[in-house]
């Protein structure tokens, strides 16, 4: 198949600590949506977590908020959204070789998924009660687009913010 260049690099940190939590390659084909990376952090089920053991989740960044959407480490805001509740697409425009940051913060009891297009990558962010949980996603993008849309996914119990920058 050809290759159209849609091989990002997908880097899950967290904001303030700069720990490199995860990192993949994913290979995609033209045409082809399918990540092939579906897995979702596994929590016990015996029992709620207790505050120390929210607060040690590494999701969960001090000081974050829904209510402003994410500052990004370096780089220019192609998009910025705060407290936003259900489902959303945002538009990107002008998107450019290399490095695309998306921020995404949120709070409520679920779990918000988002996707980036046309790269067709997603993750998953788990939400609590009470406290603010944080992803810092980093795609390599071979080419330039000149447009794309982040769709996130969410119930309209879950407050999030986000920002796509490069």
């Amino acid at each position: 198949m050809p290759d159209d260049g849609a091989r990002p690099t997908l880097r899950i940190a967290g904001l303030t600590t700069g720990v490199l939590l995860a990192s993949l390659t994913l290979g995609a084909c033209s045409g082809s949506k399918d990540t092939s990376d579906e897995s979702k952090p596994t929590r016990s089920a015996s029992s709620a977590p207790t505050k120390e053991k929210e607060r040690a989740r590494p999701e969960h960044i001090p000081g974050e908020s829904v209510t402003a959407a994410p500052k990004l480490p370096d780089g220019k805001a192609l998009a910025e959204v705060a407290a936003a509740k259900g489902n959303r697409e945002v538009p990107l425009d002008g998107i450019a070789k290399g490095a695309l940051s998306v921020l995404v913060n949120c709070r409520g009891k679920g779990t918000l998924k988002v996707t980036v297009q046309p790269m067709g990558i997603n993750f998953p962010l788990d939400c609590v009660n009470g406290e603010v949980s944080s992803t810092y996603n980093e795609l390599g993008l071979k080419e330039a687009r000149p447009e794309g849309t982040i769709k996130v996914t969410a119930s309209s119990r879950v407050q999030w913010s986000l920002t796509a920058g490069q």
